[in-house]
């Protein structure tokens, strides 16, 4: 492939000034920032994969579920043995002659007598069913795809030339009722190798607990695997949930990091289940699923296809993050933060393994598949043009020790080598904090090897993103910029909301430091939450979007390539204050997009006091109305399942160029302007 050789990570914010400024000249007192401050962070945490953005209905599809992920599981998690009309049968999980090495285990299911009694009316067969996650949630007239790998196999000389199957999509109604029945299809399986069969169910009503029934109305031996159930209608046709995508893409980010987090190098268990993308792309069939770090099962449904296909999508850069040779500390069984204590590391001499990980990652995205086996597996999964990966991430907040030290220079030296092109993300460590050790080493190591990136992650109390201002201090002549990959003040409420708003005018202003950031976690399921706060929350039904998430949803409404931080002065502070400060809790801050023509003006107001913002635009040509966004309420309140009292609220407003605005307490205000 042709290699394009990027300028310096150093010279991002200024490049990008100096490419807007041929589009529109920006007016003088603006300093120039990186445009990509706001993205996301998807970690398969608090079942965000399975059972939610992955748009896939049913629960253990390919019955690989075991007990090593999770006391008492095993193949028939999520499954149960059916009979309606007292037909007889046994299950059997085998593992042999598999669709595929990567998905070993299958389910035979022998039928020994089908019946219909009077009181079942019709309902007769022997099966399985499959309730999905805490029930299936279909609409009446909307249509679901099911697909499954029948197998015949010769058992016996008495097997029959075929199966009668039937797929019922049904409603339960209790014990001893027969099930409502929702959709209905029938197939006839004759194949003696696995054949994938398919089917269209339409429900003829609403249901919010529904399961699915495969009923085999054959006497003898049928194999069965990879069963799936999907709706047809998806976000853009890929495969993910429609509403939840359609959060992500209304938060407007620059780019997703993916896959993790500790899900990336196997944070509980070491090395045998760190995440490899290699066995996440292909036919679904063929996918290793794996237990995840958060303690259950990951099907790998939604893999680095289509991570890559939904940053397409959204239009966001793709920041995958890969491992390094090092392990988390918190593998084997606790988190260790202890510098006497040595993560686990592969032996050097292994190191060229994890190295091709990363190179042949990037040839996969980016690679001809005329010359390339990586680039045709992309053309054969149906997307012959590359993905332009610009970004990759090398390590997830490991101690920074001196195992890792020596894995990732020799990963990272050989990747720059082969790819001058991919600008590299390293890690900072799992607390990024001023005196952290780690905090300290990275930095170090970062500044020997010349790194474009560092990524910087801290969870704190609203108290620390309400009073510190970190970045002021940073030094500024710095090769390396800071990517601020997780944060979140530790609760929900507006006030934890408001902090986040805050220090984010505290990064905007130092957006010549700060190349990107992004809120963790991202998603978390109702009824299975590893980690709290979240940005977003959801049922089967909807998503219930969190304080926080409108807080993002502004700022990656109001990216910009110019910060302006003397446009606004609030009544009362010294003359020369004109900066958030620390403990001074509110703030401002205006950017200018001249890609856009856009002005954004962003107050945030976290105290119990309300301020007077003079605001003075006299260096812009806006134009006659803007658009004024109001996030506020009590400092306490709280977006949840029962009650969602926080949304911005907008409305059109005449523009001026010089006036007072009166901001309430525990109050966000964005104006948005059109040049």
């Amino acid at each position: 492939m042709k290699k394009v050789l990027f300028l310096g990570a150093a010279m991002m914010a200024a490049t990008l000034g100096m490419q807007a400024q041929k589009s529109m000249k920006a007016p003088a007192g603006g300093k120039a920032i990186s445009d990509e401050l706001i993205g996301i962070f998807f970690e398969d945490i608090s079942s965000a994969a399975d059972g939610g953005l992955y748009a896939e209905l049913l629960q253990n599809g390919s019955f690989e579920f075991n007990p090593g992920e999770r006391d008492g599981w095993g193949a028939g998690t999520a499954w149960k043995q059916i009979r309606p009309g007292h037909s007889l049968g046994t299950l059997q999980v085998r593992m042999d002659n598999p669709i595929h090495p990567n998905n070993p285990t299958y389910m035979r299911l022998h039928t020994e007598r089908v019946k219909e009694y009077y009181d079942y009316k019709g309902w007769k067969g022997f099966g399985i069913e499959n309730t999905g996650f805490n029930g299936i949630s279909v609409k009446a007239g909307e249509k679901y795809d099911f697909s499954a790998f029948f197998r015949k196999p010769q058992t016996s000389n008495l097997q029959p030339q075929s199966f009668q199957i039937r797929i019922a999509l049904v409603e339960p109604q209790g014990w001893g009722k027969d099930p409502k029945l929702l959709a209905e299809a029938h197939l006839e399986i004759d194949a003696k190798s696995w054949q994938k069969c398919e089917a269209v169910l339409v429900p003829e009503a609403d249901c919010k607990n529904a399961s699915l029934q495969i009923l085999v109305l054959t006497l003898g031996d049928l194999d069965i695997d990879q069963v799936s159930l999907m709706p047809q209608d998806t976000y853009k046709g890929h495969g993910l949930r429609k509403d939840l995508a359609q959060a992500l893409a209304d938060l407007h980010p620059k780019f997703m990091r993916f896959p993790g987090g500790c899900v990336v190098h196997g944070g509980g268990d070491g090395f045998w289940d760190t995440y490899r993308w290699k066995t996440t792309i292909g036919p679904k069939e063929q996918r290793k699923g794996l237990k995840n770090t958060w303690g259950y099962h990951q099907s790998m449904g939604l893999g680095y296809f289509e991570y890559f296909q939904f940053c397409e999508d959204l239009g966001m850069e793709p920041l995958p993050i890969l491992p390094c040779g090092v392990s988390c500390q918190g593998a084997n069984g606790g988190w260790n933060m202890y510098p006497t204590q040595a993560q686990d590391a592969v032996p050097m001499s292994e190191m060229d393994e994890w190295v091709a990980e990363a190179i042949d990652l990037i040839e996969w995205a980016n690679g001809d598949p005329a010359t390339n086996k990586w680039a045709k597996m992309r053309a054969d999964a149906g997307h012959p043009k590359p993905f332009n990966l610009k970004y990759l991430g090398l390590g997830n907040e490991e101690k920074i020790s001196p195992e890792f030290a020596e894995r990732f220079k020799y990963i990272y030296e050989r990747v720059t080598k082969a790819h001058p092109e991919i600008i590299i993300v390293g890690t900072a460590g799992p607390g990024s904090h001023p005196g952290n050790a780690d905090l300290e080493n990275g930095w170090k190591l970062a500044n020997e090897l010349g790194m474009p990136i560092i990524d910087e992650h801290y969870y704190e109390p609203n108290s620390y993103f309400l009073n510190k201002r970190q970045y002021d201090n940073y030094p500024r002549d710095r090769k390396t910029k800071v990517y601020l990959g997780e944060y979140a003040a530790k609760d929900k409420k507006l006030i934890d909301a408001l902090a986040e708003g805050l220090y984010l005018l505290h990064v905007e202003r130092n957006g010549d430091i700060v190349s990107m950031t992004s809120y963790a976690p991202l998603f978390a399921r109702k009824d299975n939450t590893n980690w709290n706060p979240d940005m977003i929350y959801f049922d089967n039904e909807r998503a219930y979007l969190t304080c926080s998430y409108y807080v993002q949803q502004l700022f990656g409404q109001s990216s910009g390539q110019y910060y302006y931080g003397d446009c606004v002065k609030f009544e009362g502070d010294a003359a020369d204050v004109i900066q958030p400060q620390e403990n001074v809790h509110y703030g401002q801050s205006v950017i200018l997009n001249v890609k856009t023509r856009k002005l954004y003006v962003k107050i945030c107001n976290a105290s119990d006091e309300a301020k007077k913002a003079n605001i003075n635009l006299s260096r812009f040509g806006i134009k006659k109305t803007a658009v004024k966004t109001v996030l506020t309420g009590a400092a306490n309140d709280e977006n949840n399942y029962d009650k969602q009292p926080i949304a911005p609220q907008k409305e059109t407003v005449k523009a001026q160029k010089k006036f007072t605005l009166d901001v309430a307490p525990y109050t966000f205000i964005m104006l948005e302007y059109s040049l």
